[in-house]
């Protein structure tokens, strides 16, 4: 381990922790959670300032790590790793939020100064929508009930009955880097379910 050499201390405790999640180590996942969860929360907060995406994009950065942890070289820290893939997550989506419409409710002012309201579309819909949306909640039920029992109640509590990780945690009695890091996976096989059954929608 002559190259980690210039790794800090707390450095060459992650890539530990690193190599003992590559061997499949669950608690190594949670650790690296919660030494860097704060600290990514925050950074993801000053870009994006909004609690509930902030709260997604840490999620996210996290997930994307975990998933290129082969990817990760210990020539430089982790932590700096890390860092940069939340960074970039969360570039990538400020950028398509500014594609979205600013704001339906103000409008915006255009070149000749004149004010422009937009007409927001109605929220209704129409019958043909409404039957497609709900094939599309009962094929999302029907999915949902096939994850590993851990994982569906999960995302049951999460999406169906709308609590928060923090209420799910207590109510669940686990920790909360458990309840997130399970989100993100459970949330990612159901990405993989829905690619494959995607025709049958």
């Amino acid at each position: 381990m002559v190259e980690n050499q210039h790794l800090s201390e707390r450095a060459k405790q992650d890539l530990e922790l690193v190599e003992a999640a590559r061997l499949g180590k669950q608690s190594a996942y949670a650790d690296l959670m919660d030494r860097y969860r704060d600290s990514i929360y925050f950074m993801m907060l000053k870009m994006v300032r909004n609690a509930d995406d902030a709260d997604d994009l840490t999620i996210e950065a996290f997930g994307k790590a975990f998933s290129r942890l082969d990817q990760y070289s210990p020539s430089f820290a982790f932590s700096t790793w890390l860092y940069k893939i939340a960074s970039n997550n969360s570039i990538d989506f400020i950028r398509k939020k500014r594609i979205q419409v600013t704001s339906m409710d103000s409008g915006y002012t255009n070149d000749d100064g004149e004010r422009i309201q937009i007409d927001a579309r109605s929220n209704t819909m129409n019958p043909e929508e409404t039957v497609i949306y709900g094939q599309k909640v009962v094929h999302m039920r029907m999915l949902v009930s096939k994850l590993k029992p851990r994982y569906r109640v999960l995302v049951e509590k999460r999406y169906f009955d709308e609590l928060s990780y923090e209420e799910i945690a207590e109510e669940l009695q686990l920790p909360l880097g458990t309840v997130k890091a399970q989100l993100f996976r459970a949330r990612d096989f159901l990405a993989n379910m829905m690619e494959k059954t995607k025709d049958s929608i």
